[in-house]
């Protein structure tokens, strides 16, 4: 086990350092404090995070580090860390590492034994659950849902089972489409759509999918999290000789010490098909060994 000791070590560290998803008042003056302090702030959006850093006095110098550059730009900031400078990375808004490419930068640092320090701060993920009313005790976010219709219901129909509530984010051109796909492999559940989160125009709808599906008819602007309630009922049991064939099925109940007339009658029960016709798929293939 590798110890990191946070705040005992002079060593140079990886802060991560969550800003606000809207409203500039959710800045911590400790967030506001290490981003002049760090020699370097990697930044998701420099156009973005430079208006963030001159609305709060900060001067340090902004590097770019996104999802395109990353693999480049990543070993870099590394780099910098090895050689003594402390660096801040910081995406658009809310929590590195929560759907942006700060989690692989994290990943980076960890390899190269450099502490990681996280500040608490805003996330639109649990912003939304706590507001929506539905519960709290077990959610999953996944964050956003593939792009391409199949791979959407495929990824979907993963966690259709998914006791808790499952957070979503979604653009407003695509809200339309995830909310049909999600009515078509979860049914019509209780939803909550967390539109413009800390912002003037916040808003949140809560009802149905059918209803959030109906409201979508007129202009949907804005970025959402969306949260849809956990499943009432359990995923399908599946039985252990579900990918057998039949022969196999008898056959491991003959390894298990049964014989043959035995284990055909007892995979016909298992399987509830007739006991000749279990006998016919056995012996068939069994004369050909």
């Amino acid at each position: 086990m590798n110890s990191q000791k946070s705040y005992q070590t002079e060593q140079p560290t990886l802060y991560v350092v969550p800003t606000p998803i809207g409203n500039l008042e959710d800045m911590t003056y400790r967030a506001v404090r290490t981003l002049q302090e760090v020699d370097l702030i990697a930044a998701e959006d420099t156009r973005q995070t430079m208006k963030l850093c001159r609305h709060f006095d900060i001067a340090t110098k902004l590097i770019s580090y996104h999802e395109h550059n990353k693999e480049v730009s990543g070993p870099r900031l590394i780099d910098d860390l090895l050689s003594g400078k402390s660096i801040a990375v910081v995406s658009d808004a809310g929590m590195p590492g929560i759907s942006d490419p700060g989690s692989d930068l994290v990943r980076l640092a960890i390899e190269a034994n450099i502490p990681v320090v996280v500040l608490p701060g805003a996330n639109a993920a649990l912003t939304a659950l706590v507001a929506s009313g539905l519960a709290t005790e077990r959610f999953l976010y996944y964050g956003f849902l593939p792009r391409k219709k199949k791979d959407r219901v495929e990824v979907l129909e993963s966690i259709q089972y998914e006791p808790g509530t499952v957070i979503f984010y979604e653009a407003p051109h695509r809200l339309k489409e995830m909310l049909t796909a999600i009515r078509q492999v979860f049914g019509n559940r209780q939803i909550v759509l967390g539109r413009e989160l800390t912002k003037t125009f916040e808003e949140f709808l809560r009802g149905t999918v059918d209803e959030a599906l109906t409201w979508c008819e007129g202009e949907v602007r804005g970025e959402f999290v969306v949260l849809v309630s956990g499943a009432t009922e359990a995923a399908p049991t599946t039985t252990w000789w579900e990918a057998l064939s039949t022969y196999e099925h008898v056959v491991h109940y003959i390894e298990e010490g049964q014989k043959p007339n035995a284990a055909i009658k007892q995979t016909a029960k298992d399987r509830g098909e007739s006991r000749n016709d279990v006998y016919d798929a056995y012996h068939q293939l069994h004369k050909k060994e």
